[in-house]
């Protein structure tokens, strides 16, 4: 494609922010191309792993640790870690004096090669791109999985070959400074309110999310959810091929549910059953949806039918997303970690139906919980609530009247909490409806620590 002809940055200076997993993938490549790289982090150098620093400098690398890059003029590009808002004063001041900003997703598909599946959303990016992940490879594609999964996709690009797959889970942090990126199938899950301390609207939030699909053509496919309106109007004024998918409606284009099966009708209107949802592993009507949508990325990117069936049947579901932990006492728990917002949280506590205890808090990201309290009742026994912003949820629970709420300082407490408090047919459930940057580096590692907790307790 011609747009990938702009990856020669050898000789430039380039400003790398964010020292993570893919601030130290984008700088490791970059400095391959020959590119004159800082790398510039909040954290001090007494906070960093050493062996890490000395690393890049050995390869010519220069660090602006704990501060304000000093002079950001210099700079023709400055590649932004997906937790790093553009709104930085010295990122706005390197903006203003020419340099381009972008992100590790757009590097990665400048300097790398391969073809993109992109898949975003609000809920179920993971499961979906996952699932879709799992099909190509039954497929016998060669495929990576990557992306705001847990992969870096530069550090898998820059390996693939033109033929390869690159199937991607975007975030809305990481499709912002998208300028190129370039997918072949793109798919949009829904869209609920979340990272408003980033977006600040919803309008921009989706118009982040409309990204993905904005260099797409007419030869290529946009798949989107149908009943999710909001979602849906994003697919107006799309230059791809729009492929809707839809729980409750049977549509004459597109993947539907019909008499539980999951369905599909192609552009001839022909209409292809792939698999009933009672044969599938992972529970839920959301898992459901995003069954239909890994079904329709994989079929309108050339897959056979029994190979996605063959993948859905056998696909046993992410880590931290209504992971079963194991039953202790005759009491299930359940670790959501990934429930980093109400939206999620609330399809976690619908999937389990009733008799939970739920575990909430973190970072709430400037959300309002009073919708999100509103499915406890019949349904959350207990809330035992931890972390930073765990006193907003509290709030909301008062003004509807819920008071079966306790607070705990770690997850330690609250897991023993929950398995005093449980009874024989209830469910312990991680489901914190927040992020995790309080008290965490990531959901991983929150979701980790109480599986953790869950084990020593059956111990």
């Amino acid at each position: 494609m011609a747009e990938r002809s702009l990856n020669d940055v050898k000789g430039e200076q380039v400003l790398v922010v964010g020292f993570g997993r893919s601030g130290i993938a984008a700088a490791e490549e970059l400095l391959k191309a020959g590119a004159l790289v800082t790398i510039q982090d909040s954290k001090k150098e007494n906070d960093l792993d050493p062996q890490l620093v000395s690393r890049f400098r050995e390869q010519g690398a220069m660090f602006c640790l704990g501060q304000k890059p000093a002079d950001v003029s210099k700079y023709e590009m400055v590649v932004l870690s997906p937790g790093v808002t553009p709104e930085l004063d010295f990122v706005q001041e390197a903006a203003a004096a020419g340099a381009e900003i972008i992100g590790e997703l757009e590097l990665a598909y400048r300097l790398g090669h391969g073809k993109y599946v992109a898949i975003t959303g609000t809920n179920g990016k993971t499961t979906t791109t996952s699932l879709a992940g799992e099909i190509f490879q039954k497929a016998g594609r060669k495929t990576h999985v990557v992306g705001n999964i847990g992969v870096a996709v530069i550090s898998a690009s820059a390996e693939a070959g033109e033929e390869d797959w690159m199937v991607t889970e975007c975030s809305s942090f990481q499709l912002e400074t998208t300028r190129y990126f370039h997918p072949v199938v793109s798919a949009i899950l829904n869209l609920t309110p979340d990272h408003l301390n980033r977006h600040h609207t919803m309008e921009a939030y989706g118009a982040a999310k409309a990204k993905i699909f904005a260099n797409q053509t007419t030869a290529e496919h946009l798949v989107i959810n149908y009943d999710d309106k909001t979602c849906w109007a994003l697919a107006e004024g799309c230059p791809a091929k729009v492929v809707p998918f839809s729980g409750e409606t049977e549509l004459e284009y597109g993947a539907f549910l019909k008499d539980g099966v999951i369905t599909i009708r192609d552009d001839e209107g022909a209409e292809i059953p792939i698999c009933g949802t009672d044969e599938m592993k992972i529970i839920g009507k959301h898992n459901h949806m995003n069954a239909l949508a890994a079904a329709a990325v994989c079929y309108f990117a050339g897959i056979d039918p029994e190979i996605i069936a063959r993948g859905i049947r056998e696909f046993g579901g992410v880590e931290h997303r209504i992971e079963y932990c194991g039953t202790i006492g005759g009491v299930r728990y359940y670790n959501d970690s990934k429930g980093t917002n109400t939206d999620a949280a609330e399809t976690a506590i619908a999937a389990l139906d009733k008799d939970i205890i739920l575990i909430a808090g973190g970072d709430a990201k400037g959300q309002n919980f009073d919708q999100f309290v509103k499915s406890f009742p019949g349904h959350v026994k207990q809330v035992i609530f931890l972390g930073r912003d765990a006193h907003f949820i509290a709030e909301s629970c008062d003004r509807i009247g819920y008071r079966d709420y306790t607070f705990c300082s770690d997850m330690e407490e609250c897991v023993n909490k929950a398995a005093e408090s449980a009874a024989p047919g209830d469910a312990v459930l991680l489901s914190p409806a927040c992020a995790s940057w309080d008290m965490y580096s990531d959901y991983e590692q929150r979701g980790r620590h109480f599986k953790d907790c869950v084990r020593r307790i059956r111990q």
